[in-house]
């Protein structure tokens, strides 16, 4: 008799290689390959046009089988229902650790998105329009946390989505300044009539933290599809410490940049500091919190140290 060790563990993914998942955008337009290949590349002097062809042009192809599908099963449902009522969006979450590219992600599939026919106003939001003030979160010693799952608004980010999945057609969400460091007072981005809405944070897949709303909800409630960004910790946090070293010699010399006294710092102490805010901030937050929710992803980009995808995980219908 096998041991139970033996057993086989039953996964809820489909795992693909690069190169079984490259091959999955063979049916994808043209014109998505000629369009906007160096705008995109541009977003990130990591990100290189085979990156582009070969992981987001797929993923784009099949992020519009889920939205044409949706979009039908909602004219079905409006049908049968006797009602004529708009259409909401289709709502994208992007999540994964601090430096892992999430962002670019993100940006490049709002891009890759817009150019299907059947959704093309594609709107992205990041959560961290979401933060609480800074004068709030360190009036409740929340500073060293900020990112972290009580950092944010929940309650007010489930009502942005909660309005957007009821129909409204102009919703406004906060504005954040990475100079400041700070939500933008009295600014905010309207998202209006959009056929695709992303959401790309830290926690939008956590599930431990809930607003006062019974029965509770939670932002991946919202969601039609959702993605996480994966690395080996290690090579996040390389990625963290370069950009860290990068900002040093760019955004942080704005003397109103919130990081303004890290400008002066030797390559040494640099490293040393962003060594420091890694170990005691984003390695704990991403160890307590965003980690654990990666197996509740529809889909897993696992990246390698030279920041290309080399594994993609498909959640199993």
């Amino acid at each position: 008799m096998a041991k139970f060790a033996d057993k086989k563990i039953y996964s809820p993914y489909r795992t693909l290689s690069r190169d079984e998942w490259r091959r999955l955008r063979n049916e994808t337009p043209k014109y998505l390959i000629e369009q906007d290949l160096q705008k995109l590349q541009s977003l990130n002097e990591k990100l290189s046009l085979q990156e582009i062809k070969e992981i987001y042009l797929p993923l784009s192809r099949l992020l519009n089988i889920y939205v044409g599908a949706s979009q039908e099963l909602f004219k079905a449902t409006d049908t049968f229902l006797g009602s004529k009522t708009e259409k909401v969006p289709f709502i994208i979450g992007i999540a994964g650790s601090v430096a892992v590219g999430k962002s670019t992600t993100a940006r490049v599939l709002q891009s890759l998105l817009a150019n299907w026919p059947n959704h093309p106003k594609v709107a992205l939001i990041t959560t961290d329009g979401f933060l609480y003030p800074n004068e709030f979160l360190e009036q409740r010693g929340l500073m060293q946390k900020k990112g972290f799952p009580e950092s944010y608004d929940i309650g007010r980010l489930i009502q942005f989505l909660a309005d957007i999945k009821s129909g409204v057609k102009e919703v406004s969400c906060p504005l954040y300044s990475h100079l400041s460091y700070n939500i933008v007072p009295d600014q905010k981005q309207l998202v209006s009539h959009a056929d695709i809405l992303i959401v790309e944070g830290l926690n939008v897949l956590q599930i431990g933290t809930e607003s006062e709303v019974k029965p509770p909800l939670f932002v991946s409630d919202f969601f039609d599809f959702s993605i996480y960004v994966d690395a080996e910790e290690k090579d996040i946090e390389q990625w963290y410490l370069d950009r860290f070293l990068l900002l040093r010699e760019t955004a942080f010399r704005n003397s109103a940049s919130y990081f303004h006294r890290y400008a002066t710092l030797t390559d040494e102490e640099a490293v040393h500091v962003a060594r420091g805010i890694w170990r005691e901030i984003n390695a704990v937050n991403l160890q307590q919190n965003i980690l654990p929710t990666r197996y509740r992803a529809d889909l897993v980009l696992l990246k390698g140290g030279n920041h290309a995808v080399k594994q993609v995980k498909l959640r199993k219908l």
